[in-house]
């Protein structure tokens, strides 16, 4: 399937890259590419053969958020700022069903940020289970600056993955943070010269993708939900899906490439 604001590749370990692709606009997410990357979230999830999914951005940018510059071929900012208040609140919700999309998805995702990551942008890498930022990678909330409040999850994601008050911190300084700085704050996984990023997150995505899909896809479900349910419920959805594996065909294989020596190969049954 073609797209007119997205590049989408597959390559044969299982792995689909998905390029955001409006580099002389730094990637910004216009309505068509909102619901582009919420069809191919949802062909994603659907499918057998796509294991791991990497975000990412044409150019050099990862992306720059939502695009509320009015042009004359562009209904985007109608949708908000120009638009009235129940306009605004349509396009939204379809940044929001996109955010919940992505989290919901039971792939694992690794957003590879090669440039400038901001406003929804930021939140949209942040809802990746794994962030790998170029040196040239720059991150912040920069709602305030715009006169705007945290959106595309930020508010429920950041104080998740760093805690109220540095999340707190992000929102109401609305600064700018370096790649190093974005480490520091724990918002990203790993930090590589540019130069070596495409590979560092090909070959990271490859060796995902060769994990048992089905045992993967349950641990980030578990993971997902465990600061919403009690130690009794975490440890029980734990039993139950341990038990399950156990009568599973990867499982079994695992169990006979430890006794083989040699490296399972998991069909995802």
């Amino acid at each position: 399937m073609s797209y007119e604001t997205l590049l989408v590749d597959r390559d044969d370990h299982g792995v689909v890259t998905v390029t955001m692709n409006r580099p002389e606009k730094k990637n910004a997410m216009s309505l068509e590419m909102n619901m582009e990357l919420t069809q191919v979230f949802d062909e994603v999830a659907d499918s057998r053969t796509d294991r791991v999914l990497v975000l990412t951005g044409a150019g050099d940018a990862f992306t720059s958020g939502a695009d509320l510059t009015p042009s004359k071929d562009s209904k985007d900012a109608d949708a908000f700022v120009a638009g009235g208040v129940g306009a605004a609140l349509h396009g939204m919700r379809r940044l929001g069903r996109l955010v919940v999309r992505l989290h919901d998805l039971p792939k694992p995702t690794i957003a590879a940020v090669n440039g400038v990551a901001v406003g929804a942008g930021c939140n949209l890498a942040l809802g990746c289970d794994l962030i790998i930022a170029s040196d040239q990678a720059r991150f912040s909330e920069i709602f305030a600056r715009r006169g705007l409040s945290l959106d595309g999850g930020g508010s429920w994601l950041l104080p998740r993955l760093i805690g109220l008050h540095k999340a707190k911190e992000l929102a109401f300084l609305a600064e700018i943070l370096s790649a190093e700085d974005a480490e520091r704050f724990g918002i990203v996984n790993r930090v590589v010269p540019a130069g070596e990023l495409e590979k560092v997150v090909t070959d990271l995505a490859r060796r995902i993708a060769a994990q048992p899909p089905i045992q993967i896809s349950i641990s980030k479900k578990m993971l997902n939900q465990s600061m919403s349910v009690s130690m009794a419920e975490a440890v029980e959805f734990e039993d139950v899906a341990q038990s399950l594996a156990f009568g599973s065909q990867d499982t079994k294989e695992a169990m006979r490439a430890f006794v083989e020596k040699r490296d399972p190969k998991f069909i995802g049954e």
